[in-house]
């Protein structure tokens, strides 16, 4: 079933292409707010699970639990994120797709699919933790 493309759901739409890394419901639903929008939160929840359902947007798992959304490009991919500033790069893995397929078929799993999100820190983030953790030593 093809969802039809009201105003709201473009307007998720354009809201999550303009931002960059991933975002919450909520945050994506303040900054509509903040832009005039008279958009409510429901509407943004089920336009970006349609968005993300539909190949549009990238969807994960904070470590904390909550949804994340992005804009996301085609083809299968995995992702890089900081946990500190949110940065996320796209990467392939050829490796990790070796080993879902054959991890799958070694226990007799067919059509497996796969998500890989590793979070860490970004060079960026790890570099501002050293220096402060450097500037508090004796």
């Amino acid at each position: 079933m093809v969802k039809r493309n009201t105003w709201q759901r473009e307007a998720v739409r354009e809201a999550l292409t303009s931002t960059e890394g991933f975002i919450s419901a909520q945050g994506l639903h303040l900054s509509l707010h903040e832009a005039g929008s008279p958009i409510g939160l429901a509407t943004v929840y089920r336009a970006l699970a349609d968005l993300a359902s539909e190949g549009d947007a990238d969807s994960l798992q904070s470590p904390e639990g909550e949804s994340l959304y992005r804009a996301c490009t085609t083809g299968h991919h995995h992702h890089l994120i900081c946990r500190n500033c949110g940065l996320t790069v796209e990467i392939e893995a050829d490796a990790v797709e070796q080993w879902a397929r054959q991890a799958a078929a070694a226990h007799g799993f067919t059509q497996a699919q796969h998500v890989v999100d590793v979070f860490g820190l970004c060079a960026s983030c790890t570099a501002t933790s050293d220096l402060a953790g450097t500037a508090s030593m004796p």
